[in-house]
Order: C-alpha cells, then structure tokens, then sequence
C-alpha cells in the first residue's frame, strides 16, 4: 500500500506547505529543509494547525502524557508534509535515519520517550519498517511560543 494510501486510511490530511510559506519561517530565518546527498534534514516541526499551537504546555504539569503523545503525532504529521515539500514524493524514503526529539516538561516528569512514541509509531504506521529510526528524546524547560514538542529529523533519500 502506497504512503499517501497508508495517510488516507488512518484519516490523515497533510497540511499543502507548496500552498503557503514554510510555516517555520515565524519563528526566524532559517531554510525549511536541506539536501546533501542522499540525507534530507528537516527544521523542527511542532504540533500546529494552520499556525495554532496546539497542546500548548509542559508534560507533567498542564498535559498528560496521552495529551503529549497526540502532540508528537501531530508534529509528526506536519514533519510527513515537510518531506513532502523537500521530496515532491513521500515515496522517495529510504528510511527515517534519526529523530531529535524535545518534550516541554516538569523537573520530575520521566516519560519523554511515552510522548515521543506519538511521532515514531505515526511513522512506523506509514512507512512500515523504513519508519522505524534512531532516536533521542530529551526533557527540556521551554520551547517558542509555548509548544510541548518539537522534533527535527534527518531522513535517508532513495
């Protein structure tokens, strides 16, 4: 079953970033993506919806985990339509190489890697074993304009 077959069953619309600028670019100047060789690197990506930030808050505070993991998944759909503007094709991944995954939370709150499964099973769903990559989370204490998650992601082209 192709990607955007894969996208359609689980009810999943991408956000169309050829239509509107790269929406990173509120937050400063940066490039969207970059492409050496076979490696594809993608800016960050966070749980928004047409520039709404959703799940705002810390993980342990204001949000549960069930709440961080559907604002993984949804940074995760966002970073999907990131590809898709790099690549024209979700079909030209070879495999996720590695995620770098941040999770806004309080002193004590030990479950990064629960909410950081929201962005990693969204991709093994889609792409099967080549979504399945390396991965870091880390427990930080803010992010810009209050989002509970980001991830940045280096993908490999086929």
């Amino acid at each position: 079953m192709s990607v955007e077959a894969k996208l359609k069953k689980l009810g999943i619309v991408l956000p169309d970033y050829a239509q509107k600028p790269f929406a990173g670019m509120a937050y400063g100047r940066m490039k969207p993506f970059h492409i050496l060789g076979k490696v594809l690197t993608l800016a960050g990506h966070v749980p928004e919806v047409d520039g709404k930030v959703m799940y705002a808050g810390r993980l342990g505070d204001t949000l549960t985990t069930e709440q961080g993991y559907q604002a993984a998944r949804l940074a995760g759909v966002n970073l999907l339509a990131g590809i898709k503007q790099a690549l024209g094709d979700l079909e030209r991944v070879a495999g996720i190489i590695r995620t770098l995954n941040y999770v806004v939370c309080a002193p004590d709150y030990y479950d990064v890697h629960k909410v950081a499964n929201g962005l990693t099973d969204l991709l093994a769903e889609v792409y099967d074993t080549r979504g399945i990559g390396c991965r870091a989370t880390l427990g930080i204490q803010s992010l810009t304009r209050n989002h509970c998650f980001e991830t940045v992601a280096e993908i490999e082209i086929a």
